[in-house]
């Protein structure tokens, strides 16, 4: 309830639509803004029509007193529940959001940023867990309350419930339903059988016929308290949806390491194990606080009776952090939430899948770390907001974080993670191990604020560098080379080019290389019509980088990955390669000779207007004539002289080195060998363009020497004193 500014007559409540009332609360008129399930609502103190809602969508803005809102704040704000991901290459992201829809997503696209057109909803509602078929990322299941379950079949848009018991349950206690499913039940597959589908209500079921009938295998593995299943809300109305069902099943897996061997932990604080697919069942709920909700289990992926465990007692007014692991089979348990502010009670825990003893977790104020296994804890927020984050996964080097209340945020490469939480960084300057990296397009950008952030592509260089002196005199440089050491890019802090430029600041570092070879020579004030003078893209392979301040230097290998959808062979990766750095090579060869043409006419043209105006040294002036209109043939069939603007093509017709470059930007396309026409058209343009390197080396071999030696012979001061203007010839 939420008094105005300026009059005390006029309130406002907040519910799935708001209301207001102008006389004190006698009435109210019922109003919506962009979003329903209001939160919160800010009133400006000196203006009370400048307003801010707060709800299940986000935040908008009224200027008139909530007549009409603005849509959405131009910031991610949806809330997020449990997040997974599929085998897709590349993998996709499924996560279910408060009062919308399910959706998955690619972690990165190969375009300039993940939009709205990358986007579509999935199987379940707004509270689901999600489970992907590891064998077929086209069908995708989900839940929502009321035991609600689907199979949707992405491919051939097929959708289908398959609810363990399709009983309705609306307006009914919790007391009176034969499976009690919270509305953010667990659904999962086992790691072991990809035919075995698992999803939990008070028990737990498993399907191997994807849903069309269920095998409940457990007891009811919770406390059954007869006190916490009545019906919700009251006196006057009543909220029975399922989704204020207690004691049910709220966290559930299979270790990914021993087949049958489940972890199960419900929302009135007991774990059971069972080591035989579900046989049998042994309690062995750790000696925690009493009603403790089980919101996260994770088996140990190294160790075979391993497993972690994240609690909360939020709703109990208790706002502690507790995690717990287990080595032997849940017979003893270890308190593990050092370093873990009091208030920062946890929501998530997993285990790092290379790196053994390396932990993450997420609480209700944001990211930790450990690199001990949990005997202590670090806060690995960054860029990340304050925000509670409601579920993580660890897929192909990455950190996924859902959150409730800022969308997915994601770690692209956790290398310098392991590497700093094994204690490598002990020196002034570290290269890190670079991530193996997928030859693929796509890049960093954010087309609109409404879009996610891509994947940066390329080749991600981290380095740590303790001191940075920008007016040192050693160079500090980062190299990209071949396996056998041969060099490819090149990049420096003194590099004159900009392209070449390399960036350094104190701490960590992070350069990424496009795999590309070096480009083709430009000139300045170059216009090209769709042609691209990019070097070729590296092959896969294996790869070397450095990193040198000075002479100290550092090495890392890595490898640059096939992207799995290409249907190309070496062979065709090869052909493309060799292709398209001949056709950079001639295009470097052209520009050359335009720069070295503009060179030379310059400096023609600077002595030609030291010469005297009458008709002295005609002959001299008759040869420069003569030159300049040979090298000027050369430059323009070389280039479109005449384009000044980006849309100066569409008048001037481009010319030679801007038609190889269009054959370059075409064969680049893909990873595909050239055409054969591509190759025809490639040695045509190239004949034309030696012809006229020809003629521009003979006029530089022949007629350029015979110039020099006349103007020796006529003994022309090649630097004179300026008398007057009038006597000399203007450039």
């Amino acid at each position: 309830i939420y008094a105005d500014t300026k009059s005390e007559d006029v309130v406002y409540v907040m519910n799935v639509s708001y209301f207001r009332s102008k006389d004190g609360g006698k009435s109210f008129d019922r109003y919506r803004s962009q979003h329903s399930d209001h939160h919160d609502l800010w009133i400006a103190p000196e203006d009370s029509r400048r307003m801010i809602i707060a709800d299940d969508g986000g935040a908008q803005v009224s200027f008139d007193g909530g007549e009409n809102w603005s849509t959405y704040m131009n910031q991610p704000t949806a809330q997020f529940y449990r997040v997974t991901t599929d085998n897709h290459f590349p993998y996709r992201i499924y996560v279910a959001q408060q009062d919308n829809s399910t959706l998955r997503i690619p972690h990165r696209t190969s375009g300039r940023s993940i939009g709205e057109r990358d986007w579509e909803p999935t199987a379940g509602g707004e509270s689901a867990h999600l489970a992907v078929d590891p064998e077929d990322p086209e069908i995708v299941y989900g839940g929502s309350y009321d035991g609600f379950l689907t199979r949707v079949d992405h491919r051939n848009q097929l959708f289908r419930a398959i609810n363990v018991w399709p009983d309705n349950p609306m307006g009914h206690g919790a007391e009176g339903m034969k499976y009690r499913f919270q509305w953010n039940f667990p659904i999962f597959f086992s790691p072991h059988d990809p035919d075995k589908l698992y999803t939990a209500s008070n028990h737990l079921h498993v399907t191997t016929n994807e849903g069309q009938s269920w095998k409940t295998i457990s007891p009811d593995l919770t406390r059954n308290d007869s006190t916490k299943l009545g019906p919700s809300g009251g006196p006057i109305t009543k909220d029975n949806t399922s989704v204020e069902y207690y004691c049910t099943i709220f966290a559930a897996a299979e270790s990914p390491r021993v087949k049958d061997l489940l972890w199960v932990g419900s929302d009135d604080g007991l774990v059971h194990i069972s080591q035989d697919g579900g046989g049998s069942w042994e309690d062995v709920t750790p000696g925690w606080p009493e009603w403790m909700m089980v919101n996260c289990i994770e088996p140990d992926p190294f160790n075979d009776g391993g497993c972690y465990v994240a609690g909360t007692r939020y709703k109990l007014g208790d706002f502690k952090p507790y995690l717990y692991k287990t080595k032997d089979y849940g017979k003893t348990w270890t308190q593990i939430n050092s370093g873990i502010p009091d208030e920062h009670f946890t929501r998530a825990i997993r285990c790092d899948q290379e790196m053994e003893g390396l932990l993450y977790a997420g609480t209700e104020t944001g990211m930790y770390y450990s690199a001990n296994d949990g005997r202590s804890w670090e806060a690995l927020q960054m860029n990340l907001p304050i925000v509670p984050i409601t579920d993580l996964a660890v897929k192909q080097n990455n950190l996924i974080a859902a959150t409730q209340g800022r969308s997915v945020w994601l770690i692209d490469d956790l290398n310098p993670i392991r590497e700093a939480a094994q204690g490598k960084i002990n020196q002034e300057m570290h290269l890190f191990q670079p991530k193996d990296s997928y030859r693929m397009r796509g890049g960093a950008g954010r087309a609109s604020k409404t879009s996610g952030e891509n994947h940066p592509g390329g080749v991600m260089a981290y380095f740590y560098l303790d001191k940075v002196d920008k007016e040192a005199e050693e160079e500090i440089t980062l190299q990209f080379l071949t396996a056998k050491g041969e060099s490819i890019r090149k990049f420096g802090t003194k590099a004159e080019e900009k392209a070449n430029k390399l960036k350094v600041e104190e701490g960590s570092n992070r350069f990424v290389w496009n795999m590309r070879y070096p480009d083709a020579e430009k000139f300045e004030g170059m216009v090209l019509w769709w042609g691209s003078t990019s070097g070729p893209l590296a092959l896969p392979g294996e790869y070397q980088v450095e990193l040198c301040e000075g002479d100290d230097c550092q090495t890392q290998s890595f490898t640059i990955l096939k992207d799995p959808r290409s249907p190309s062979s070496d062979k065709d990766f090869q052909e493309q390669f060799a292709f398209m750095n001949s056709v950079k090579e001639k295009i470097t060869e052209a520009h050359s000779a335009i720069q070295d043409i503009k060179d030379v006419r310059k400096q023609m043209k600077g002595f030609k207007a030291r010469l005297p105006k009458d008709s002295t040294y005609q002959d001299v002036k008759d040869v420069v004539a003569q030159m300049d209109s040979v090298i000027t043939k050369v430059e323009e069939a070389l280039y479109q002289t005449k384009n000044r603007s980006n849309q100066d093509p569409l008048n001037f017709p481009i010319r030679l080195t801007n038609k190889l470059a269009h054959l370059n930007s075409l064969t680049g396309l893909g990873d595909y060998p050239p055409t054969e026409q591509a190759k025809e058209l490639r040695d045509e343009l190239g004949a034309e363009i030696d012809d006229w390197l020809k003629t521009f080396t003979q006029a530089m071999d022949e007629e350029l020497p015979a110039l020099n030696q006349l103007i020796r012979e006529q003994q022309i001061d090649f630097i004179r004193r300026k008398v007057k203007d009038e006597d000399l010839i203007k450039p």
